[in-house]
């Protein structure tokens, strides 16, 4: 009887991949430490006791010389800096050709399939912070009923609309018709529906998103289903799996909520793998370039760790990693490619492992705890 909990700080990079600059990065990104650097410091003593002092420079933030786990830099392989390609590499899947990207917005034929299936052309078509473009284009969609279309650095397709206007059930219907439609050379790695509320300049995104991700290849997530191992879900990780081999899903509001159903789970599940993704870090903060945020953000989830740890019994083993970087000190909107974290609480004395090859480590380490 034994359980695995791997926690992904969605976007905690460690210091930008020596290949950033082929990405459009920094070789100064480094999402963790430029957070600390810009507020001057940080305190997370559950995290710094773990070891994440180790993996790039924290101001307030010990190296200490006895982590309380096992911690590396994990460098990814795969072509990419996103949620899909970082939470598949996890799992063993290396994205050799990165997914199409589109800087200029949508090609016509893409645009007019899109307009077929809601039935109007869609405002906007071009790469945009989410935010931004529905205070622009808010009250031109609450007016005329088109969707706002928006893409990113990312290989998104992002449609967003007020609930008011496109009811949540349809928003899906048309998310889902369009994740269809998107087949080579159009497959991006997610369609997202981006439903928000409010009035022309008091415009807010809710937690009713649903990502529709292109389906992965056979993965660990797969083989631990053949091998009767439950796995629960948490936050978007459904989404980024296609719900494929997963046995129960729980959606979270934010972080705290997703944490709370991550504590949750440890108090009823028995035995199997808890995967949870921590949105926030991400969408709300890094994306929107909220260096304050995104402290705030990680204090309170270190403040969280003892609750957690606390329900871990004899044998389990808990990971925090992350799936690239998003550093809110940098230029744009958009992902950085940074090193990401592997924190390893187990059994095993802690110890610095130094720069490791693959995301992959994370799902290396949950197939030895569950099926060897």
């Amino acid at each position: 009887m034994k359980r695995v909990v791997a926690i992904v700080i969605d976007s905690g990079g460690v210091g930008a991949i020596k290949d950033a600059d082929i990405y459009g990065d920094s070789p100064g990104a480094d999402t963790i430490g430029n957070v600390a650097r810009g507020l001057g410091s940080l305190h997370l003593p559950h995290l710094e006791r773990l070891g994440l002092g180790l993996l790039t420079p924290i101001p307030g933030v010990r190296a200490v010389s006895d982590p309380r786990a096992r911690v590396a830099r994990l460098r990814e392989r795969s072509r990419g800096k996103d949620t899909i390609t970082g939470h598949w590499e996890m799992m063993g899947i290396t994205t050799s050709v990165p997914f199409p990207t589109y800087p200029n917005g949508f090609p016509a034929d893409v645009v007019e399939a899109f307009a077929r299936i809601a039935g109007k052309l869609p405002l906007g078509n071009i790469p945009a912070s989410g935010t931004e473009i529905i205070e622009e284009l808010g009250a031109a969609h609450l007016a005329s009923g088109r969707p706002i279309l928006y893409t990113s650095a990312d290989s998104v397709f992002q449609i967003a609309a007020h609930e008011e206007v496109v009811p949540i059930e349809r928003l899906y219907e048309w998310s889902e018709r369009a994740r269809e439609m998107l087949e080579p050379p159009h497959n991006v790695n997610r369609v997202i529906a981006r439903p928000f509320v409010g009035k022309p300049g008091a415009f807010r995104r809710t937690p009713n998103r649903r990502d529709y991700a292109v389906a992965p290849p056979s993965n660990l997530i797969d083989r631990l289903e053949a091998g009767d191992i439950e796995v629960h879900a948490v936050g978007k990780i459904w989404d980024i799996y296609c719900g494929r081999s997963i046995s129960s899903t729980l959606r979270a509001a934010d972080n705290n909520d997703a944490m709370e159903k991550t504590l949750t789970l440890l108090n009823q599940v028995d035995n199997g793998f808890i995967f949870t993704n921590l949105n926030d870090f991400d969408s709300k903060f890094g994306h929107r370039r909220d260096v304050r945020g995104y402290g705030t953000a990680l204090e309170e989830f270190d403040a969280r760790l003892p609750a957690l740890e606390a329900l871990l019994r004899p044998g389990d083993e808990l990971i925090l990693t992350a799936d690239h970087g998003c550093d809110p000190t940098a230029p744009g909107s958009d992902h950085t490619r940074e090193y990401v974290p592997f924190i390893h609480l187990s059994s095993s004395p802690g110890t610095m492992l130094g720069e490791i090859e693959g995301l992959d480590l994370v799902g290396h380490t949950v197939e030895r705890a569950l099926l060897s």
